[in-house]
């Protein structure tokens, strides 16, 4: 039986769309910064998937500059601020900040400073939403971004950071997006790409498939697939729970993303689960991707108030615009069957 693949949040596999528009961008030869017929047509395709992103994001009238990824977009962002945020943040954030904002056990953060703080829109691990408040300086709209209805443009914050591969865009592209006037000061500083805020020759092949990914992400909204999604999570949710009583699941009290679910079983170790899910079948995690490998447990869960012990329990199941019933009712019977193995093992 083939594999199904469940680690969404993680990231994307790749659009025919986005696919599609990389092929054809191989063919351009020209350096975007040049002016003759070649650079110029380089330069289209990069103006071409500006235009797609602002779109889809909502941000028409807003500055989208591209960047190797969000966490570059971070960097770009934040840098030299002196912002506050949570310690749910993604790690790429809490590099340039100061996490002392507090978090509920629900995962909501309470903003007091909106013009000094950031806030993501939605958590990797947990699924959260955040509500947005009025004058944000930067909100982290990357897992939010082609999932959830949303607009750059009426969100109230002064600058997004979004990625490519969270929507099925080719991975190492990203953008920071800023209200007009906005003043944004470069740190990679060289030929004055990026209108002068991030200098380098673009990425055109990656850019062009973020902008067709981006394209895409927004008719699957249009067309209910995400709610299709979250009816799947729902049924998944229920099956766990009638066959793992003990299994906790974070944030049900919260508005989720769609596709996101994160729970913990208490005594079975996240990173055994994804081990034993693997060998069935199923890719899964134990968190962020960005946070795999690392001996610690997840500070998004630890700032919702559990204990590490509880925290190192976690596992991730996000399903994609592609997931079907079928996989996820095959899932919770793994996972359900795994579980009765574990427990026969503890005993």
């Amino acid at each position: 039986m083939s594999r199904v693949y469940l680690d969404y949040n993680a990231t994307a596999p790749l659009r025919a769309e986005a696919r599609a528009a990389m092929i054809r961008a191989m063919d351009v030869v020209g350096n975007p910064s040049s002016v003759h017929g070649e650079g110029r047509a380089a330069k289209g395709l990069i103006e071409r998937a500006r235009g797609q992103v602002a779109s889809a994001l909502g941000a028409d009238g807003a500055d989208v500059i591209f960047t190797s990824g969000a966490t570059e977009a971070a960097a770009l962002a934040c840098a030299g601020r002196g912002l506050h945020g949570a310690a749910v943040e993604h790690d790429a954030v809490k590099a340039w900040i100061t996490a002392d904002l507090p978090v509920d056990s629900n995962g909501h953060v309470t903003v007091s400073d909106p013009a000094q703080s950031v806030l993501q829109l939605a958590n990797s691990e947990t699924g959260v939403i955040q509500d947005l408040p009025e004058g944000l300086a930067m909100s982290d709209m990357t897992q939010g971004f082609g999932k959830l209805p949303l607009a750059f443009n009426w969100s109230g914050c002064e600058m997004a950071i979004v990625s490519s591969h969270k929507l099925g865009g080719p991975k190492g592209v990203g953008a920071l997006v800023v209200k007009r006037g906005t003043e944004v000061a470069a740190r990679i500083k060289g030929g004055g790409q990026e209108m002068g805020r991030r200098s380098g020759t673009e990425n055109v092949i990656g850019i062009a498939g973020f902008g067709a990914a981006a394209e895409a992400a927004m008719r699957d909204l249009s067309d209910g697939v995400w709610a299709r999604t979250a009816e799947f999570r729902k049924i998944l949710e229920k099956v766990i729970a009638d066959g793992a009583k003990e299994t906790i699941f974070v944030g049900k009290d919260s508005a989720r993303l769609p596709n996101t679910l994160c729970m913990i079983t208490p005594g079975w170790k996240g990173e055994t689960q994804v081990m034993a899910m693997d060998l069935a079948g199923f890719a899964v995690s134990s968190g962020s991707a960005c946070s795999s490998g690392k001996v610690r447990a997840s500070g998004t869960l630890e700032a919702m108030g559990f204990t590490p012990e509880d925290a190192a329990c976690a596992l991730r199941v996000s399903l994609g615009p592609e997931t079907s019933k079928d996989e996820v009712m095959r899932f919770g019977e793994a996972w359900l069957k795994q579980w009765t193995k574990h427990r026969a093992r503890a005993a």
